[in-house]
């Protein structure tokens, strides 16, 4: 192992291990939404939006697996990193939680639609195996997990780059902010399920909005931080799969 890369992993490691000292997982058995707490036809309707985004996922996957095999390791490295990151719970507003999402990453190298279909086998595997979130609510969760912050991650990610504003800021700018969009869809979603009396909607969206940024928005700073540390040891290691989907997307865009 060369000096670089030496360095570049003790970084990552020390990334990790800050990261999870820093936020320390608590109890908590809401996956943003838990099983049961919004109304059935909520519940019914996000499953509606996100099972359309679901399809356009399978159909990019299928894609690229077929086309680039090479590609395979460098997927589950993405579902992994949503994984564990999303499994850090800090408990927030009544029947929901806050926590990091991880979804940047995966956006970045392999377009949103992809990570439609990973962000939403890890809510549905945190759902079964570690009793965080649900089935009913597992439509909900993917549209601000799975949808929403994939689609802002990779739209800032490509206006920070195009605008030659440095790719480890777009890196960080593209996690931070898919994480924080997540809050704002999943704080949408309980305003819309439970107005407030007085105020309505509105007024329901200021308050989760507002318990949620407590927590959330030093999570989305540490979130892009810890990204960054990936996307480096990333480059180190797999610059040949990087370059080749760079390459790849520079094709698509023509």
């Amino acid at each position: 192992m060369n000096r670089s890369r030496f360095v570049s992993t003790c970084l990552l490691i020390a990334g990790f291990v800050l990261y999870f000292l820093v936020n320390e997982p608590q109890t908590s058995y809401a996956m943003h939404i838990m099983e049961g707490y919004l109304p059935l036809s909520w519940a019914l309707f996000w499953w509606v939006v996100f099972i359309p985004f679901f399809i356009l996922g399978i159909r990019s996957l299928n894609k690229i697996v077929k086309e680039h095999p090479q590609m395979k390791l460098l997927i589950g490295v993405s579902g992994a990193f949503a994984f564990v990151l999303s499994a850090l719970k800090i408990p927030s507003v009544t029947g929901s939680s806050s926590h990091p999402t991880g979804t940047g990453l995966g956006a970045i190298m392999f377009g949103p639609w992809v990570m439609s279909v990973l962000g939403s086998l890890v809510l549905l595997f945190q759902a079964l195996l570690l009793a965080h979130g649900g089935l009913t609510t597992l439509g909900a969760n993917a549209v601000s997990m799975a949808v929403v912050g994939p689609m802002v991650a990779y739209g800032v990610y490509r206006l920070i780059v195009r605008a030659n504003g440095g790719q480890r800021l777009a890196v960080f700018a593209a996690a931070a902010l898919a994480d924080l969009a997540t809050y704002v869809v999943t704080s949408v979603q309980l305003a819309l399920a439970f107005p407030a009396e007085s105020g309505g909607v509105l007024a329901s969206f200021a308050k989760f909005a507002g318990i949620f940024a407590i927590t959330q928005i030093p999570l989305a700073i540490s979130e892009g931080l810890l990204t960054v540390l990936v996307w480096n040891w990333l480059q180190s290691y797999n610059a040949k799969e990087l370059a080749e989907l760079r390459l790849l997307k520079r094709e698509e865009s023509l």
